[in-house]
């Protein structure tokens, strides 16, 4: 049996707007997300968000399933705009009020909250005014963050600032499959400054307040040339300073790598940003789903690199390919790409499968991908906790109800919840290596 720490954290992951629901309650005001499920053809099948799982009403039958599993860590993210409305001002009591009663109930079960500030539901009212793309709301999200940080730091230990800032920048700015749908492509550059900026006033914002450990959660993924000719080794590298390194460098060695093949960020940063974004951290996230495996472009277009499909592995009900030690492989090329790495915590990793409730594919994934944590540990890495994606069937965004990553099975007619074996396979792995 691999073993794991004593203090190693297990937990589990989930996002507001996936699971909220109450959306036009107790004064919450509109998110982008709110705004861009509301426009006919963006969602599969038109679903919303407005009833989700019915957390905002559910959340203590939710930790009730989460003490079950013996979870030690409930990440989550709070609402920026169930808390500001409008983004800026004074914060909505009721707002706040929710997520001190989660902290509580939490707490009261031993689980450790860890509470991500933003998980892409801007409020529409800094959208209407630039969104990310605007300076400012960097300079709102560290007041939206020392708000938080006031409310819930007398009892919160572990924060997370971010979650997924490139594919917040590159779907949602840059390509509009996401919220808020805008269609810039390279000329998004500018929301990744201004995300990072805001993560290094935020993280300075908590600390104010007693933060013991904050970080930031990133989507990465190990990428493999399509072959060892030049131009496909060229094109992996651009793709990696694209979808890793753009939003890692910065904060870890304090300058962005070469984006030349992208656009500039001249003019965007100014004295002293950079500073501010490299303000160390206590620890790092990372979300990891699959590789990459990326080839030169066979005509010469927009982008300098083409994805090309893995073949001869099992792929997930989204599509998606099943390479566990590619988890291994990235844990283990942080490393060695960044010497001053930080502690690991795994932030999302997990699988969409059929709706059924006897999930075997979703306990095959968990098993391998624990593994190769395991071994990336005996290697050297740092890796203090493992958050699964998720606790239940949720809003997955542009796909509304229709990929289910969950432990528990959600009728999302009567909001029923329902255990999958894997809840019960997570429950005994948890337990053997708590002792």
């Amino acid at each position: 049996m691999s073993q794991f720490p004593p203090s190693f954290v297990w937990g589990v992951s989930t996002a507001a707007f996936q699971i909220e629901g109450a959306t036009k309650e107790d004064g919450r005001g509109q998110s982008v997300w709110d705004t861009f499920t509301a426009r006919e053809g963006t969602v599969r099948d038109g679903h919303t968000a407005e009833q989700a799982c019915d957390h905002y009403h559910r959340h203590r039958e939710d930790v009730a399933l989460m003490a079950e599993l013996g979870l030690t860590g409930y990440r989550f993210s709070i609402a920026w705009p169930r808390v500001q409305p409008e983004g800026k001002g004074t914060p909505n009591p009721k707002g706040l009020a929710f997520y001190d009663r989660l902290v509580d109930e939490l707490l009261e079960h031993g689980i450790a909250p860890t509470p991500t500030l933003f998980h892409w539901d801007l409020p529409q009212a800094l959208e209407d005014e630039g969104g990310w793309m605007a300076r400012d709301t960097a300079l709102r999200f560290a007041e939206y963050a020392a708000i938080v940080g006031e409310a819930l730091g007398d009892r919160v230990r572990r924060w997370i600032t971010l979650n997924e800032p490139f594919i917040h920048m590159a779907w949602g700015y840059g390509t509009g499959e996401h919220a808020p749908g805008r269609t810039l492509l390279f000329d998004c550059l500018p929301v990744a400054h201004h995300q990072l900026l805001g993560h290094g006033l935020a993280v300075r914002a908590l600390r104010e307040h007693g933060a013991a450990e904050v970080m930031i959660s990133n989507n990465c993924t190990p990428v493999r040339a399509f072959s060892s000719e030049a131009a496909d080794q060229e094109a992996a590298r651009q793709y990696d300073i694209l979808h890793n390194r753009l939003f890692t460098d910065p904060i870890l060695l304090g300058a962005y790598p070469d984006l030349s093949a992208y656009g500039s960020t001249e003019g965007v940063v100014r004295d002293g940003d950079m500073e501010i974004i490299a303000t160390p951290l206590d620890a790092i996230g990372i979300n990891y789903y699959n590789p990459t495996l990326i080839a030169a472009p066979a005509e010469p277009g927009f982008l300098p690199f083409e994805e090309r499909p893995i073949e001869g592995v099992p792929r997930t009900a989204f599509g998606w390919p099943v390479v566990p030690n590619g988890l291994r492989e990235l844990l283990t090329g942080l490393k060695a790409r960044y010497p001053n790495l930080p502690p690991v915590y795994i932030t999302e990793n997990g699988c969409s499968t059929a709706e059924g409730l006897d999930d075997q594919e979703r306990i095959a994934f968990l098993d391998g991908h624990l593994a190769a944590v395991a071994r990336a540990v005996e290697e050297g890495v740092d890796v203090r906790g493992y958050y699964t994606w998720t606790l239940m069937d949720n809003f997955e965004w542009a796909q509304g109800y229709h990929q289910r990553f969950g432990l528990v099975h959600v009728d999302h007619e009567t909001q029923v919840r329902t255990p999958r074996a894997s809840f019960a396979w997570y429950r005994d792995y948890i337990a053997a290596r708590r002792g």
